[in-house]
C-alpha cells in the first residue's frame, strides 16, 4: 500500500504542468502615406496583401483571440486572420500595454496582437519586463515576435516573415 501511494504522488508530480501562454505581435501592413495630415490612414494594396499573407501565416497556428489597436491599418491589417480563424478582434489601449486584465484574460492562451512600430516593440519588452527590443524601423512591417511564457520563465525571440 505505501508503494501505491509513493507511486501515486509521483505521478501526480508529473501530472502538474505549468500555463504556457503565447503572444505573436506584429505591426500593422504597410499604410496609405499619400496624405501626411492623416493620422488613421487605410492599408494601401501592399498592406491589404501583406495582412492576407500573415492570415495564411497563421493558417495552422492556433489562436485564442486577435487583439488589435483602434486604427484602421492595425484593425484591417487584423481582419482577415480573425475572419480565417472565426474570432473577434479585441481592441486593446496601447497606453496600458500588458496591464493586468490582459494578463488575466490571456493567460494560458495563444494570442495574436497588431501593433505600431512603437508599440510592438514595447509591448514585447513589458511582457518581458525589460527593455530587450528598440522601436521598429518605419518601413518595417514583416517582423513577428514570439513570447512565450511557461510559468515563470519568458522568452522573447523576433524573426522575419516577407
Amino acid at each position: 500500500m505505501k508503494k501505491l501511494l509513493i507511486l501515486a504522488l509521483i505521478c501526480c508530480s508529473f501530472c502538474k504542468q505549468e500555463t504556457t501562454t503565447t503572444y505573436y505581435l506584429i505591426r500593422h501592413a504597410e499604410k496609405d502615406r499619400t496624405d501626411a495630415t492623416n493620422s488613421n490612414p487605410d492599408l494601401n494594396n501592399l498592406g491589404i496583401a501583406r495582412a492576407k499573407k500573415w492570415a495564411s501565416y497563421f493558417k495552422n497556428i492556433p489562436l485564442d483571440a486577435v487583439y488589435s489597436t483602434n486604427y484602421k491599418r492595425t484593425q484591417q491589417t487584423a481582419q482577415p486572420t480573425a475572419d480565417d480563424k472565426k474570432l473577434p478582434i479585441q481592441s486593446y489601449n496601447p497606453r496600458e500595454l500588458y496591464a493586468p486584465d490582459f494578463q488575466k484574460a490571456t493567460l494560458g492562451k495563444t494570442v495574436l496582437i497588431i501593433g505600431h512600430s512603437n508599440t510592438t516593440p514595447a509591448f514585447v519588452n513589458a511582457i518581458l519586463g525589460e527593455k530587450k527590443y528598440e522601436d521598429m524601423s518605419d518601413d518595417d512591417n514583416g517582423s513577428l515576435y514570439v513570447v512565450t511564457i511557461i510559468g515563470n520563465s519568458k522568452v522573447g525571440k523576433i524573426s522575419k516573415v516577407e
